[in-house]
């Protein structure tokens, strides 16, 4: 049976949307090109900004624009729709309610496998935009997965190295500001960390020693080769993720 097609929802940044799909192709073990998963890609760097919206409060709201880039993939033969952006998913009601499509749930796959590592009542550090925490994205999964989210004591220092990522890319300054929030963690706790951020994603081997560190990125990964291969796991809390080492 030929793999399932996937719809992307990309751009948020566009770097990030290049990595979901690098790391794609190497999850795949192929013996031919037909083999992979097979892609549709809006690459939409124009989405409105999620800090300007969420944060600022002065942006345009991206939902109408991620909602139009959903029905777009399914006319064009997406089977399931992926996001390669944590803070976007603050938006999953408005792309659910513009398609028919399933919509691989990062959030919920990641809170899954933090479950299985940090246990009940595990203290779980969340290495993400502040947009994340000010909106709650991860507050309902991890309640319902008897978990407590772990702040970083700095968070504009990391909207900072959000931006420096986004501007020029992953630099060695941005993963030594990481490594700091990761070690402030650990410090604080919370030795299972999520990379909650997919500028992050670019320099997820900075993360500070002694952690256990989930790759959101990789947990979509992880989830769109579920789908594709017809082993349903793409809406609400699925199971079947996938854990990048520190």
């Amino acid at each position: 049976m030929s793999p399932r097609r996937i719809g992307v929802l990309g751009g948020m940044g566009p770097e990030a949307t290049v990595l979901l799909m690098q790391r794609l192709i190497a999850a795949v073990p192929a013996a031919d090109d037909a083999d992979h998963v097979p892609l549709i890609v809006d690459q939409n760097p124009q989405v409105p900004s999620r800090i300007r919206h969420l944060i600022e409060g002065t942006g345009e709201d991206p939902a109408p624009v991620l909602a139009a880039m959903a029905r777009r993939l399914e006319a064009a033969g997406a089977e399931a729709l992926a996001m390669p952006c944590n803070t976007a998913h603050h938006y999953a009601p408005a792309i659910r309610a513009a398609t028919r499509l399933p919509l691989i749930d990062m959030v919920g796959l990641s809170v899954a496998r933090a479950r299985e590592l940090a246990g009940d009542g595990g203290r779980v550090g969340l290495l993400a935009s502040p947009a994340v925490a000010r909106i709650g994205l991860f507050d309902r999964a991890f309640a319902e997965a008897g978990l407590a989210a772990v702040l970083p004591g700095d968070p504009d220092a990391l909207l900072a190295t959000i931006r420096e990522i986004k501007a020029g890319g992953p630099t060695p300054a941005a993963a030594d500001r990481l490594r700091a929030a990761s070690a402030g963690l650990r410090d604080a706790g919370a030795t299972v960390q999520m990379i909650a951020c997919t500028e992050f994603s670019l320099i997820a081997a900075a993360a500070a020693p002694g952690t256990s560190v989930i790759d959101t990125l990789d947990v979509l990964v992880d989830g769109i080769v579920a789908f594709a291969r017809g082993r349903e796991a793409p809406a609400g809390r699925p199971e079947g993720t996938a854990q990048r080492g520190a």
